[in-house]
Parts: structure tokens; C-alpha cells; sequence
């Protein structure tokens, strides 16, 4: 079977109400205990993050989306009239925290945009779901299943994240988060580190007629999940034998351990973060697709904090493939860490920048901590007619 090219042609992102700062987050997202944080300084000097955006309506306090309509939102502004969005053959979308268990995500976007009949798949999973769902779409098109693709990921997070699920810091553990900015990561902070956000792409067997598309090369995923246990999980607790999923619990027993709470092992984050999905990661990529690193013109990581920028430098370092920084492209600080719609909220600004040029090579990095998976993905710019 022949592989067909695939490019994408358009990119939206959807990014509701007006941005949040740092000093009106908490008002946004409630007070725990009816008291002001004291982990939240601490929390936003280490992650970076300046703003971001939330799908609570300021005037009203409740949530204006929920994640499906979100997802539709960003994919209506890609589908510029009717017979754009009714000409959808494949709909792939993904989220981490989807609104309900069933049915699955996609298909309640696919309810929410009432577009016609079509392939409609969902990508499960945290970061790494965004680019699982465009690797679906991107292998529909070059295999002919499809002649067109659109692939979406979205967060809800502030749902989470409201001050009704959590309890009171503590001051031991302030003390500690001072020491150790990483433990952020923790449920009781994870609440000043996610944010809401939905990107899609369109994806073609030919360029745009006008303007710029990026060529798909090859996206690779890899998982590390025989090497490691589960390190950021929800919906389940912690054994000496493994996970314990939340259907092993009675409703008292979820509420009282906070089972349907995401959490993180902080240690075995910082022990492997780098070491497996950039380094072992990259190797294994570069094995497959030689290439050097003065080849790539961006480089778009998505980590969750600038407290990985350097550490991810340093593994690029260590397997003797540095970018040079200045050749990096993040949003964090303006759009927060919006999961698995960061790499399209990332391409979406970086794509409508008036920056790139025919030619120039972009390569995307997406680890995911869940079980320890990485994502690579190689683009360039084209234009009508190049190949």
C-alpha cells in the first residue's frame, strides 16, 4: 500500500475568556478553606507560568463549557463555512479528563459540531493523547482511508482544580514545596499548574492552496511502560502490587482517599522524566530517522513547567543533540499547560506567527509521565505545489 503525503493545512485554538494572571487565578478557581494560598507564589515562581485561560465565566463563577463543546469550538474556527465542517471524513479527539467515562469523547464532540456521519475515533491517555489522536488522522490520510482528517485535543481542567476538591495546606508541606519546587506535582498543587484549552488541526493529502502547510514526515510514540510503574495517575490509589482502580473502591472509599484525584509520584518523575522520554526516547528515534540536530529550525517541547526547561537541555546534551534554546518555541507562559492540547496550541501560534518559511523543519517533543511515554514528531513548512 502506497503512503500518501500528508499535510496540515489549517490550525485553531481555542482558548476561552479573556486570559488569567497570576494575582486573579484564585479568585477564578476559589479559596480552599475560605484563605488565601501560600503555595501559589511558590508554585507559579517555579513553573513560570504568567496567565492562562479558563472555561469559568468570571461574571457568573460556573462553567460556561464543558470539555466536548470546548473541543468543538477550536474546530469550527478551523472549519471556516459549513461545507468545510460537513466535508469532515475522519474526527479524531482526545482529552485526559473527558466529561464522562462513556460514551467516549469524540463522539460527544462529534454530537456537539452536528456534523455529518463519519469516522469518529477517541485517543485516551494525558499529554500524549493530543498527539496519539493526529497520529490517527495522519495515518488515515496517508493510507487513502481518508482524504481528509481533523484531529483535536482539549483540557478542562478548572473543574478540577476548584476549591471544592481540596483540602488545606499544610504548613509542613509548604515548607517542603520551598525546598523541592517539583512537588507541584502533588494533587493539593496541581491546581496552580493546569489550565483549559482546545487546539485542532486539519490534515490533507496535498498543501493549501494559499499560504503555508506543514508536511507530516513521521510521528514517533514510544512507551516505556515495562521499564515503570505508574507515576501520575487518577481514578485509582497506589499498591505494593500496582494500581487499584477506582472501581475496586465503595463510594465512601473514593471520596475518603480522593481516588478520582490526579497524582503524581514525585520522585519517580524527577529519577526518569529526562533520562527516558528525551533521552532513551530520542535515541531510539534517531535510530530510526538519522538526522542532526543543526537540521531543525524549531523545536517545540511541551513540558509542564520551566523548572524542565534546563533539565531537558541537559538531556538533549547528554545524548549529543542540542538545540540551541533560541531555536525553542513554548507558549507556556502566555497559554499555560493545557495537556494534551499543548502541542496544537503551541503549532497554532507558532504557525500563524508570519515566522516560518518553505522549507524550515520542526521538531516536536511530548513526554508523558503517566506509565513514561515519549512522542517525537518531524514537520516542515511547505506551500502549494512543494513537495
Amino acid at each position: 500500500m502506497s503512503v500518501k503525503p500528508v499535510y496540515i493545512s489549517r490550525i485553531a485554538a481555542e482558548l476561552p475568556f479573556d486570559a488569567v494572571s497570576n494575582e486573579d487565578m484564585e479568585s477564578r478557581l476559589g479559596q480552599v478553606g475560605n484563605k488565601p494560598s501560600r503555595a501559589r507564589r511558590l508554585i507559579l515562581r517555579s513553573n513560570g507560568i504568567k496567565q492562562r485561560h479558563y472555561v469559568i465565566d468570571p461574571a457568573t463563577g460556573k462553567a460556561a463549557f464543558n470539555n466536548a463543546q470546548l473541543a468543538a469550538l477550536a474546530i469550527r474556527k478551523l472549519c471556516a463555512t459549513p461545507e468545510q465542517l460537513n466535508s469532515i471524513e475522519c474526527l479524531v479527539a482526545s482529552s485526559s479528563a473527558p466529561d464522562q467515562l462513556m460514551p467516549n469523547h469524540a463522539v460527544m464532540v462529534h454530537g456537539e459540531l452536528g456534523n455529518p456521519p463519519c469516522e469518529v475515533v477517541a485517543t485516551a491517555g494525558i499529554c500524549l493523547c493530543g498527539i496519539t489522536a493526529l497520529k490517527y488522522a495522519w495515518m488515515s490520510v496517508a493510507s487513502g482511508n481518508s482524504e481528509n482528517a481533523v484531529a483535536c485535543g482539549s483540557e478542562v481542567a478548572s473543574n478540577m482544580m476548584h476549591a471544592r476538591n481540596f483540602s488545606a495546606e499544610s504548613a509542613a508541606k509548604l515548607a517542603q514545596l520551598d525546598k523541592q519546587p517539583e512537588l507541584a506535582f502533588e494533587k493539593d498543587f496541581l491546581r496552580w499548574m493546569l489550565s483549559d484549552g482546545a487546539g485542532a488541526v486539519w490534515l490533507q493529502n496535498k498543501p493549501a492552496e494559499k499560504g503555508l502547510s506543514l508536511r507530516i514526515h513521521w510521528i514517533e510514540i514510544i512507551s516505556f511502560a515495562n521499564q515503570l510503574p505508574a507515576c501520575m495517575y487518577a481514578g485509582a490509589e497506589q499498591t505494593a502490587t500496582g494500581l487499584q482502580g477506582w472501581t475496586q473502591f465503595d463510594a465512601a472509599g473514593r471520596a475518603e482517599q480522593s481516588v478520582m484525584s490526579v497524582k503524581q509520584n514525585v520522585k519517580l518523575l524527577n529519577e526518569n522524566i529526562v533520562t527516558v522520554t528525551v533521552e532513551q526516547a530520542l535515541q531510539r528515534v534517531l535510530q530510526k530517522h538519522p538526522m542532526l540536530p543543526e537540521q531543525i529550525d524549531y523545536f517545540l517541547p511541551h513540558y509542564s513547567s520551566e523548572y524542565f526547561r534546563d533539565r531537558l537541555l541537559v538531556g538533549l546534551e547528554n545524548i549529543d543533540f542540542v538545540i540551541p534554546q533560541h531555536k525553542w518555541f513554548t507558549n507556556l507562559t502566555s497559554k499555560g499547560n493545557t495537556g494534551s492540547a499543548s502541542i496544537f496550541i503551541m503549532l497554532e501560534e507558532l504557525f500563524h506567527s508570519g515566522k516560518l518559511q518553505v522549507g524550515e523543519k520542526i521538531l516536536c517533543y511530548i513526554p508523558e509521565s503517566g506509565r513514561f511515554s515519549s512522542a517525537f514528531m518531524l514537520l516542515e513548512v511547505a506551500s502549494n505545489g512543494a513537495g
